[in-house]
């Protein structure tokens, strides 16, 4: 069982849904990188239910250092972050423990650890291990920052309602995306987020779930980090990016959209803008051959509905091994994009802080921002 990932730093993360905790801990920050815990709340705010478009399990988020941080910064030994689990109810699994839930890894899981699996809320497949993904990559989203490196993601799509486009002014751009990150629900039309949730109570009304895309850009990352083929920009992020429970499709750039191109329209047009080199157009998402170009970096992913719904579904009884019905109850969210859009970003930091790592070393960590020209 692989729990951690990276190289120039690594995050593993522990624990199940309905254990005694959850966390994270991180290796390779250097001595004295700024720890903020109160960036880290803000983080953790974003992800937390809120309201009817969220399941009614709250839980307080409250993170925990247990090692690796001293007055406020890093100490270059491993950090270890903790947050407690203090709103668990476990008898609501308890009746449908043998029904395997569709669209889940009940049987998955059980094939693969033989029914030594913590199935309570899903186990180690939870949701609920992304609360330290968030807790952890907050250091690397403010380190990024302090290099001038703005990430950002909103609900692109939710159950079938568009939000707008980020624009292609760079100015506003950095506009839109400061915006996203100061709002509760990242969408940049407050008309659209209003249907949207209006779409995700709905659902939740029938007892069902809706799924939709979150887009990202990051600006401010320097041309030259990634590798052309293992260890690409788009394969570092995407194994990440997949990692995120319901993300069934990840884009770079135009993504899909390629296929209906030709090569004339697909290519991006190098000019000079004073001193750096740009793009006319940035339909590659800032990565060519793997590698960033200096341009914006734009991703997508397809966040499936959540699969915990509470009409009757078709299943089996697999300990009796025949076919059953199954209705759950519990506490489930009707929708995840829009606590999701900060693990994307949360995910996103991390893999760029690597991929950093592995282009400048670990003084990419120390000292002013990197030289874009």
């Amino acid at each position: 069982m692989s729990d951690t990932y990276g190289k120039s730093v690594t995050l593993t993360i522990f624990g199940e849904s309905h254990g005694p905790a959850v966390g994270a801990t991180v290796t390779g920050l250097a001595p004295g990188v700024p720890v903020d815990m109160e960036f880290m709340r803000g983080q953790m705010e974003k992800r937390r239910a809120k309201g009817k478009i969220s399941t009614s399990r709250t839980e307080a988020d409250a993170v925990r250092v247990l090692s690796g941080v001293y007055r406020g910064a890093a100490t270059g030994t491993a950090l270890t972050l903790v947050i407690e689990n203090t709103n668990t109810r476990s008898g609501d699994y308890t009746k449908t423990e043998e029904l395997l839930r569709p669209g889940h890894a009940d049987y998955t899981a059980h094939m693969k650890y033989g029914g030594h699996q913590d199935a309570r809320g899903g186990g180690h497949f939870s949701g609920r291990l992304t609360a330290p993904v968030v807790a952890a990559g907050s250091i690397f989203t403010k380190l990024l920052q302090t290099k001038g490196v703005a990430i950002a993601t909103h609900l692109a799509q939710c159950a079938g309602i568009d939000d707008a486009p980020f624009s292609g002014d760079p100015a506003r751009l950095k506009e839109q995306l400061d915006a996203l990150n100061a709002a509760d629900l990242a969408v940049l039309d407050p008309l659209r987020a209003r249907a949207m949730m209006q779409a995700i109570e709905a659902a939740a009304a029938e007892g069902d779930s809706v799924g939709g895309i979150l887009e990202t850009v990051v600006l401010g990352l320097p041309a030259g980090l990634g590798e052309p083929f293992f260890g690409s920009v788009e394969s570092t992020l995407a194994a990440l990016l997949f990692s995120i429970p319901a993300v069934k499709g990840v884009e770079f750039g135009l993504g899909f959209g390629f296929a209906g191109l030709t090569g004339s329209r697909a290519n991006d047009a190098f000019r000079m803008q004073g001193t750096r080199v740009v793009t006319a157009t940035n339909h590659n998402g800032g990565v060519n051959g793997g590698i960033s170009n200096g341009m914006p970096l734009v991703l997508r992913t397809v966040v499936k509905p959540t699969p915990s719904i509470y009409k009757v579904q078709q299943t089996v009884d697999f300990a009796a091994k025949r076919n059953a019905t199954l209705q759950i109850s519990g506490r489930h969210d009707p929708c995840i994009l829009h606590r999701a859009r900060v693990v994307q970003d949360s995910l996103v930091a991390f893999g760029l802080a690597d991929l950093c790592g592995q282009h400048f070393g670990t003084a990419w960590q120390e000292g002013a921002a990197w030289n874009m020209d």
